[in-house]
């Protein structure tokens, strides 16, 4: 797969079979999309061609909102999509202009000048364009001369991609990790560089790598350990991983991310990992000492290698 960053730097594709969207999640809703796509370019030789946006227009069109929780950052969106076998990526820088371009500036200079697609997969109920101008009969009647054919998404399966987006949002909030697999395909991630923290976790014996996160509208799970599979430099790990405020050591104001991973022992600070959250294991609780917390930690682990075969793997991601 090919990620692009610049319009203005385009390859020229062939028959290309293009949908647009913020497929935020990736979920198994905007994977029937992905689907559509790669059947269509595979029965007209030509490519599929997913358009995304950086960052999500809602943080443009309303700067002030801070309400957005994000299921994926760009970065995570772009590995699986490649996961479900997508050709190509164009990530749109989205500004305010481009938030004003009108319906037929949208159409013209944007979807046919950059892409001539040979196909535009969309929902019913799209709407593009400055004050949403455009949908897509709009769409059509420009296809007749520019030579495209619109593929429309029906109202249902449209309805349940935005039904499995808040239920997304809502099992993960609630911690019920296996709601969210079984709605996205996929575990749940976070992602970001490793960090130094205050090493507490070395000194009981269980030491973690602080993550922070590289963007802050992710939607973050509800404090507690879960067990994880970490990824970092094309290799996978088992692990365990804490969300929480540290109430044992100093009941920290601000929240920490940090995963133990098992069976590692390298210095990573300053490189990106990410992790994927398997099972929600227990909640966040204050114990009266450190050994306290260091004796359910092995029990937690004991409860966390029940998830998985004992051997590591190696992927690339």
């Amino acid at each position: 797969m090919k990620v692009h960053w610049d319009l203005d730097h385009l390859p020229v594709f062939k028959n290309a079979v293009i949908t647009i969207g913020s497929f935020d999640g990736v979920h198994r809703g905007h994977q029937r999309i992905i689907e559509k796509i790669r059947q269509l370019a595979q029965g007209n030789e030509g490519e599929s061609v997913v358009i995304t946006f950086h960052p999500h227009p809602r943080q443009i069109v309303y700067p002030k909102d801070d309400s957005l929780k994000l299921l994926n950052t760009t970065q995570e969106k772009i590995r699986l999509l490649e996961q479900y076998g997508v050709d190509h990526v164009v990530v749109v820088p989205f500004t305010v202009e481009f938030s004003q371009l009108s319906a037929d500036e949208y159409i013209q200079k944007f979807l046919v000048g950059k892409f001539r697609p040979a196909y535009i997969v969309i929902g019913y109920d799209h709407r593009f364009g400055l004050n949403r101008q455009g949908d897509i009969n709009y769409l059509r009647w420009y296809g007749k001369e520019a030579g495209y054919e619109v593929i429309e998404i029906a109202r249902q399966e449209v309805d349940e991609i935005a039904v499995s987006s808040s239920k997304i949002r809502t099992a993960l909030e609630q911690g019920d990790m296996h709601t969210a697999y079984s709605l996205m395909g996929h575990y749940y991630t976070l992602s970001g560089k490793v960090v130094h923290g205050e090493k507490i976790g070395s000194s009981i014996g269980y030491p973690t790598a602080n993550i922070s996160l590289s963007q802050k509208e992710k939607l973050v799970p509800p404090s507690g350990i879960f067990a994880a599979w970490v990824y970092h430099a094309g290799k996978r790990y088992r692990g365990m991983l804490y969300i929480g405020k540290r109430p044992t050591i100093n009941n920290a104001a601000q929240q920490t991310i940090e995963v133990n991973i098992f069976d590692f022992n390298e210095d990573i600070y300053g490189e990106e990992i990410l992790v994927e959250m398997v099972e929600y294991l227990r909640a966040d609780i204050k114990f009266e000492s450190l050994e306290a917390l260091g004796l359910q930690m092995s029990k937690d682990k004991e409860n966390a290698e029940k998830y998985w075969p004992k051997r590591r793997s190696e992927f690339p991601w």
